[in-house]
């Protein structure tokens, strides 16, 4: 078995409300440095057989209509070794 990872982020343009109460709480708690935060969501997907060029169309036809809002987000496929 294979597990490949789609990491879905929201578009740059988009607003993070998450991500920016996630900054404004880092210097708090005394880690400092951090200019900007952004949240994202990880899919870790175990796939049965090979992992060729037909399974990671599916996967990304999966991710598109599914796994992110390609209105406001981004994603990766990744194959993990």
């Amino acid at each position: 078995m294979a597990r490949v990872v789609v990491d879905v982020m929201l578009k740059p343009e988009i607003l993070d409300p998450q991500g920016q109460a996630v900054q404004r709480a880092l210097p708090r708690l005394g880690f400092d440095g951090i200019s900007d935060v952004r949240q994202g969501k990880r899919f870790e997907l175990e796939v049965e057989g090979p992992v060729d060029e037909a399974a990671l169309a599916r996967i990304h036809e999966m991710a598109e209509t599914f796994l992110a809002n390609t209105v406001i987000e981004d994603f990766v496929v990744k194959v993990e070794s």
